[in-house]
């Protein structure tokens, strides 16, 4: 592996240089966490749609997540400890449809985006930031070559593609305009108000049933810009970043699809074989006022609703990472505790575990998958019912979108707060979890607050919403 360490460039404009390319990708942990990624020009290309798997353009046979660790499993490297944790692997997004490749599950009646239900690159190329050092690193691995001079010779001919690209690295002082919308343009819902909140009264009738105690309802809000006035993808997110700053953003460009997601959730963490996830579950909006802020996060703390929506998912995580961590390995070391961020308040829980013998990053990702906080508990009755009712693919929404190293590692979000593009389409979907004693009205609302940021960011209000 070859590294050279540069002259520190803020991510965001290094990534610009960047951007222009297919298959180039940005894992941006904004101001809240430590470290940020870029990678471009992929080894290999892993795709996925309605359990057809394609790799480098070619039908490939077997299971996507086999595929995808079997492909990691060629390329073995140690991880050297002085850099960030990611060095090389796999990267891109997970779709929530995936679900349909571990479970036996109904489908919905409608794909309205189209997007495939998996988009992986593995890549030996990563630029890596360490942002409470202010230092990056140029990462070249070698691969696909494995030994002595040829992929030290492969090495230095990748790396001289990341400085040719870094050249073209600009200050990107001026955060972009609300994109115009144009007449023709109609943001609109899969629901109006009085449907979703009947949908969620029908969850609730399931869980007085018996089926269920729980099930995230979510409404897709989307529109289709013509081809002359889709909006540049790169600098959508850049706004997205900066009117919202979270731990877990990413914007993956995979040519006529991209994922710009603005995540405060992460799904699954692995490194040296040990475990962590922390599910959200509990919102409140933030105050117009430094009191009625902390009045609304006390509110939310005491909430026992929300603690118990939120206890309910601990449970069924702590379920899902036994399935492939050692015995007694999984524990809770945080309960509901708060966390804040530009538009909402949450309640975040933490579980961990230690890896099984024998056990990769990309078997707990399949074992977990999709994350319990979007779905439910029980997990595959509360599916069922999220198809029912939302009758229509979530796309990347509420999948995974994040890093597996060569070593073993790994760090993805949930990707909640995520626009999905697809040619001229766009979506976004926003949801909550439903419990016995959730009020429709209210739950409604929270879908909204939840919306605001995506709102801003297109210069739109809830008005501006069609049903």
């Amino acid at each position: 592996m070859l590294i050279e360490e540069c002259p520190y460039i803020e991510p965001v404009d290094a990534y610009g240089a960047f951007a222009p390319f297919a298959d180039s990708h940005f894992l941006d942990s904004g101001e809240r966490d430590r470290f940020s990624y870029i990678v471009a020009s992929p080894l290999h290309k892993l795709v996925s749609k309605n359990g057809q798997v394609t790799l480098d353009g070619f039908p490939f046979p077997g299971n996507p997540f086999d595929v995808l660790g079997d492909l990691l499993a060629r390329y073995p490297q140690e991880r050297d400890d002085e850099l960030p944790p990611f060095q090389g692997g796999a990267v891109g997004y997970f779709g929530y449809e995936l679900a349909h490749q571990t479970e036996t599950l109904p489908r919905a009646k409608k794909d309205w985006l189209g997007m495939p239900d998996m988009m992986v690159g593995i890549y030996d190329l990563v630029i890596a930031f360490d942002q409470d050092n202010r230092k990056m690193w140029l990462i070249s691995t070698g691969m696909p070559e494995r030994w002595g001079t040829a992929r030290k010779q492969r090495a230095e001919e990748r790396m001289a593609v990341l400085r040719k690209y870094l050249k073209l690295a600009k200050p990107l002082y001026d955060v972009p305009a609300v994109p115009h919308v144009p007449d023709v343009i109609k943001w609109q819902s899969n629901f109006d108000r009085a449907v979703f909140e009947t949908k969620v009264q029908k969850v609730i009738d399931y869980i007085f049933a018996g089926d269920i105690f729980q099930a995230n309802l979510s409404q897709s809000i989307h529109a289709e810009y013509p081809r002359d006035a889709i909006p540049e993808r790169f600098g959508l997110y850049r706004r997205l970043r900066e009117i919202s700053s979270v731990p877990f953003g990413a914007f993956l460009n995979f040519g006529d699809c991209a994922v710009l997601s603005n995540s405060p959730e992460r799904f699954l963490k692995v490194r040296d074989r040990q475990v962590e996830t922390k599910p959200i579950k509990g919102t409140r909006p933030r105050g117009d006022t430094p009191l009625s802020d902390a009045e609304l996060a006390q509110e939310l703390m005491l909430s026992p609703k929300d603690r118990a929506e939120n206890i309910m998912i601990v449970d069924l995580l702590r379920n899902d990472l036994s399935k492939v961590c050692k015995p007694h390995s999984v524990n809770t070391p945080a309960i509901c505790a708060l966390e804040s961020y530009a538009n909402v308040h949450h309640l975040v829980s933490t579980v961990t575990g230690t890896l099984r013998d024998g056990k990769t990053a990309v078997d707990l990702l399949k074992a977990s998958f999709p994350g319990g906080s979007i779905t439910g508990a029980p997990k595959i009755r509360a599916m069922e019912i999220i198809t029912e009712l939302e009758q229509t693919t979530r796309g990347a929404y509420c999948g995974a979108i994040g890093y597996i190293g060569f070593d073993g590692s790994m760090d993805t979000n949930i990707a909640i707060r995520s626009l999905c593009v697809n040619g001229g389409k766009m979506a976004f979907n926003v949801g909550g979890g439903i419990v016995a004693d959730s009020d429709p009205a209210l739950e409604y609302e929270e879908t909204l607050v939840k919306a605001t940021k995506m709102f801003e960011l297109f210069g739109l209000d809830a008005e501006d919403i069609a049903p």
